[in-house]
């Protein structure tokens, strides 16, 4: 009798039910995620490399592509489609992965470009510099140094070029200029098709930051 009294007096189990455990886990579950994993994110210096470029490469290869912008399409009238600065702009803003880096490099290339035709100083400057900023902003988030994403990328940016450079030299310059979706087109298919080369043989000169 003793020993059923004792037993009666163990305090009994009381049951839980499923879906209170269910919450409980949960609970702990999502402390543990909180406190042990680490948010991946575009900007991640370990998914994202950022690289740089000594200084003879980085004034060199922006006068050649100059050069050949300015010369060439006199003797190739075909070469007109062609539009090297800009593939210059968009290749060390994506690579480079600062804003202000690409921005100033947008800017001066332009700039020069700019020096080299009979347009006013300008045009080409604001394109470049909205391109280059923008280059640069989405390289910093994503990963493009793959053929197939710098083709898109560059498709892309010749578009915004085009659009910023005829918005100011028909808008603001009152210049008489003729938008031509053919022509458009086959420039942005053209110089896309030629950064995914380009930019192949150009990233030799590429060093880590």
């Amino acid at each position: 009798m003793w020993l059923n009294g004792c037993r009666s007096r163990r305090p009994s189990r009381q049951r839980v039910h499923p879906q209170r455990l269910n919450r409980r886990h949960r609970k702990l579950g999502l402390r543990r995620i909180n406190r042990t994993s680490v948010p991946i994110t575009y900007t991640s210096q370990d998914q994202v490399e950022v690289y740089r470029f000594n200084a003879p490469v980085a004034i060199i290869i922006p006068l050649i592509a100059l050069f050949l912008q300015a010369f060439l399409p006199l003797r190739l009238h075909f070469f007109s489609l062609f539009d090297l600065p800009l593939l210059v702009v968009i290749f060390f803003a994506v690579a480079r992965r600062s804003q202000v880096a690409g921005l100033l490099t947008g800017s001066l290339i332009g700039l020069l470009q700019d020096s080299l035709t009979h347009q006013p100083i300008g045009i080409y400057g604001l394109a470049k510099t909205v391109v280059g900023f923008g280059a640069s902003s989405l390289g910093a988030k994503l990963d493009v140094d793959n053929v197939g994403a710098r083709f898109l990328v560059t498709l892309f940016f010749y578009a915004v070029h085009e659009v910023v450079y005829f918005t100011v030299a028909r808008g603001l310059v009152k210049l008489s200029l003729q938008w031509s979706w053919g022509h458009e087109i086959g420039g942005a298919l053209l110089n896309a098709a030629t950064a995914a080369v380009l930019f192949t043989l150009l990233d030799r000169f590429k060093q880590r930051a």
